[in-house]
């Protein structure tokens, strides 16, 4: 019977404690919840549109610069075994006109 008193004592006092360490946590979780908020708008979000706007000018500078290569009909690459299941089947589903060939060459070019 001692023993169990015993166990039930510290059991409560240890559920007291805990509640008052997470009470205290939620009142800093608050605090740390205002720091990330501000870091997302006010330094994540900017540093995003910073890279988006680099690698903007970046391309813009490789497409003034750009040359297509010229189309070699290599028998291993573009291999066609079955059609593709949208359009008109030749074309993969990111197919860009201007960078990828189909296997007779790129359109446009005929």
């Amino acid at each position: 019977m001692a023993l169990g008193r015993l166990s039930q004592a510290l059991l409560k006092s240890s559920l007291t404690q805990s509640r008052r360490q997470l009470s205290a946590t939620a009142e800093q979780g608050h605090d740390a919840s205002k720091l990330w908020k501000r870091l997302t708008y006010f330094v994540a979000l900017p540093a995003v549109a910073v890279c988006m706007l680099n690698m903007y000018l970046k391309m813009q500078h490789h497409a003034a610069h750009y040359e297509r290569p010229e189309f070699i009909p290599y028998s291993h690459l573009r291999i066609r075994t079955k059609r593709f299941p949208w359009g008109d089947g030749s074309k993969s589903l990111f197919h860009n006109r201007e960078m990828n060939p189909l296997p007779g060459g790129y359109e446009g070019d005929e």
